[in-house]
């Protein structure tokens, strides 16, 4: 398990925004942000401004981590803000699933696959795969591609990205199950199919 509270003297050294504690945070998540922000839809020129913005919104309020959460926690619920005013700006509006539409297209009234999964496509090579997978992400609506990345590719704990997204275990796992659906539909219509079942 993560652990969700910094230690005193690291909270201490940020509040006082100390250089060498601010650079530590800043060197230790720049990398996940940028591709963070590039995972849920940004070009590379606006991740790394969304980065960048972020890591300087951190340092101009460092006086007031609390450290309640950790640092990298703090800087992912500035970064999604970012990202969420960057879509505002280029007016990207995006409509998330009906829940009960996706389950009436997938199962039957007892609750299995209408269509199972299919077993992967040995002749897809994993460059391929991801390349594909990359081009699906950029379909699924805003706050799911959000939690999915945030979960499934940074590996932050569930405790982490209802902080960041500012949702209950539930409707993150929601959020989660259309990402998933939405990035199989997608995969398989390009020709890949997995074997496991898109459950949260």
């Amino acid at each position: 398990m993560i652990a969700l509270r910094e230690p005193q003297a690291r909270i201490d050294a940020i509040r006082r925004r100390d250089p060498a504690a601010l650079e530590d945070v800043a060197r230790d998540n720049i990398t996940r942000l940028v591709r963070t922000a590039r995972a849920s839809g940004l070009a590379t020129e606006d991740a790394y401004d969304a980065a960048q913005e972020t890591l300087l919104v951190f340092v101009q309020k460092a006086d007031q981590f609390d450290g309640r959460a950790s640092a990298r926690t703090w800087l992912f619920g500035i970064l999604y803000k970012k990202i969420a005013e960057r879509r505002r700006a280029f007016a990207r509006e995006e409509t998330l699933d009906d829940i009960d539409a996706v389950v009436a297209a997938r199962f039957d009234t007892t609750g299995q696959w209408l269509r199972p999964p299919q077993t992967a496509d040995a002749a897809a090579t994993a460059g391929e795969v991801m390349t594909r997978v990359e081009e699906c992400l950029e379909e699924v609506p805003e706050r799911p591609r959000s939690a999915f990345v945030l979960r499934e590719v940074e590996q932050l704990s569930t405790d982490e990205v209802c902080k960041i997204l500012d949702v209950s275990a539930n409707n993150l796992g929601v959020m989660l199950y259309r990402a998933r659906n939405r990035l199989r539909e997608c995969l398989e219509a390009k020709g890949i199919h997995g074997s496991g079942d898109a459950a949260v």
